[in-house]
């Protein structure tokens, strides 16, 4: 006989960068399972809200997968319930959408930021959230917003961190390192000529670009993690015109394309810059490694 899924209580939200406050959240959707016997679930959309609503989308920090192993794995979610957001679903009244949650996923509660909007045109409150679980007997959470330093906890203030090359603020705000995940793909082998062999990932068009520069990182393999030093930017020294991310993995000696990565951003090195010549651009890269080896082992715990 096929076992019956256990109910969930839904932590609402987005969730794009998975931050600080959204941890608070996802801390209070926890303890309300365990009090009810439930499983914790974040509830998320494929797409932004925005692009439907207003017309426009953010720069996203995260990729969908990247929201996703954020919120299994590092908040230690047991589902992760990914929705559509299209026609149907802009028009969905608030009602309609929980009674969704409810028949389709076994919602047996609810946990939401106290400035927290859902349904058609956004007639859905956290109040309003509260009266529906109150008047059935679900169990039901509101979370104030988190602030630091007096500044607001969110995904449009990590965003411009982010651009900014702040990476310190960005670690306090997220509440872990910015990753960043993907297929390794063919470069043009430059490094192997250097002798700083790089893997080479997209950056997804939906994404917000960090600053262009050189981070400190660590690389998560199949095979264990890896310092890295990681060029995020357009290559100006070899006339770059597409935005590339190369990482060149310390420590590490194998072929990774067409395998998958994770890349811990930990630390802004310095600005991207033209180099007169290619062995002036070898030499800073190894100036570069010796300071991302500094860098990360200083946070080691």
């Amino acid at each position: 006989m096929e076992q019956k899924q256990r109910k969930i209580i839904c932590a609402l939200g987005f969730f794009d960068g998975v931050h600080v406050g959204h941890a608070a959240l996802l801390t209070a959707c926890r303890r309300l399972a365990q009090q009810s016997g439930c499983e914790a679930a974040a509830v998320t959309f494929a797409s932004h809200p925005d692009t439907l609503v207003l017309g426009s989308t953010p720069g996203l920090i995260n990729t969908v997968r990247d929201r996703e192993t954020l919120l299994r794995e590092w908040f230690s979610m047991d589902r992760v319930v990914t929705l559509p957001f299209d026609e149907t679903m802009k028009g969905l009244p608030w009602e309609r959408f929980l009674e969704m949650l409810m028949k389709d996923y076994g919602a047996a509660g609810f946990v939401c930021g106290s400035d927290f909007r859902f349904g058609s045109r956004g007639a859905g409150t956290a109040e309003i959230l509260a009266d529906f679980c109150r008047d059935r007997g679900m169990a039901c959470a509101v979370v104030p917003q988190q602030t630091i330093d007096g500044i607001r906890v969110s995904s449009t203030h990590i965003r411009r961190l982010l651009e900014a090359g702040d990476l310190a603020s960005a670690l306090r705000f997220l509440g872990h390192p910015h990753i960043l995940s993907g297929t390794v793909v063919h470069g043009r082998r430059l490094g192997s000529r250097l002798g700083v062999p790089t893997a080479n990932l997209r950056l997804p068009p939906e994404l917000v670009a960090p600053k262009f520069g050189v981070y400190a990182c660590k690389c998560r393999l199949e095979d264990g993690i890896y310092p890295a030093v990681t060029n995020l930017g357009v290559r100006p020294t070899v006339e770059g015109h597409h935005i590339t991310v190369e990482s060149w993995i310390l420590d590490y000696q194998g072929d990774l394309y067409g395998k998958e990565l994770t890349l811990e951003f930990y630390a802004f090195l310095r600005p991207e810059r033209k180099f007169d010549s290619l062995e002036g651009l070898k030499e800073q890269i190894l100036q570069d490694e010796t300071q991302a080896r500094q860098c990360l082992s200083d946070m080691a715990p």
